[in-house]
């Protein structure tokens, strides 16, 4: 009977310890979206959980490590999601994958990860965009996502076969660029449209974002077969 009491014990310190890491993160997420790495303390995310920093401090070392940690927790979720949708559509699409195709199984996936699991999931998402053009947030994207953005670039290259990879590479960035930029959720298209937009309507974003990528993936193709010219440099007036 005492070991059986026992293990009761152990049992529930476990499960309290799992809980007030969750809460750690879920509240380091959310000021982290708000306000970056560098405008977010240990003490502001204590306060924020209603606990003592000596806590936070107990279960990470320091901010770079709970900002890390916030950033693994999901980064696996989806980057797994991503490749999951990718392999299935090219085993679908044999020799023939589209670049619409492509960009449904890697954007779709991610939108609906996101949109279908919540609020702390779109805090996640304003995270990321915000910090993935810092260096500390460009160094996580590169561990955690770098490989399901090669598996699309890849699919892509077979896709467009007469594109140069310099293309697809750039017609990646600007792709990312809208998608963090959606994710941001600014509220800066709610207000241009006068309401006709909302920048929560992750939805929308789906009907619309792979098709008008794909079409800028297609128009990138007569400069991949065109050489950029050189300007000549101005030349130096006589003295």
């Amino acid at each position: 009977m005492p070991k059986v009491q026992k293990k009761r014990v152990l049992r529930s310190k476990a499960v309290q310890r799992a809980d007030s890491i969750e809460q750690i993160l879920d509240a380091a997420e959310y000021l982290f979206s708000k306000n970056g790495l560098h405008g977010v303390s240990l003490r502001d995310v204590a306060q924020q959980v209603g606990i003592h920093t000596t806590l936070v401090h107990y279960y990470f070392t320091d901010k770079q490590h709970l900002f890390e940690s916030v950033f693994a927790r999901r980064a696996s979720v989806s980057s797994g999601a991503r490749m999951v949708a990718l392999e299935e559509y090219e085993a679908a699409a044999g020799d023939k994958p589209t670049v619409e195709g492509a960009l449904h199984a890697f954007l779709d996936t991610d939108l609906d990860l996101y949109f279908d699991r919540g609020e702390n999931w779109m805090n996640y998402a304003a995270f990321c965009a915000r910090v993935s053009n810092t260096p500390e947030g460009a160094a996580l994207m590169d561990v955690h996502f770098d490989p399901v953005v090669l598996k699309l670039v890849d699919i892509l290259k077979r896709a467009l076969p007469k594109h140069s990879a310099q293309d697809i590479f750039w017609g990646y960035h600007f792709v990312t660029g809208a998608l963090m930029n959606t994710f941001a959720r600014t509220g800066r298209i709610d207000t241009l449209s006068g309401g006709l937009c909302r920048s929560d309507d992750f939805a929308a974003v789906k009907q619309r974002m792979a098709k008008f990528m794909a079409a800028g993936f297609l128009a990138l193709e007569p400069l991949s077969q065109k050489p950029i010219p050189n300007k000549p440099l101005p030349r130096k007036k006589a003295r």
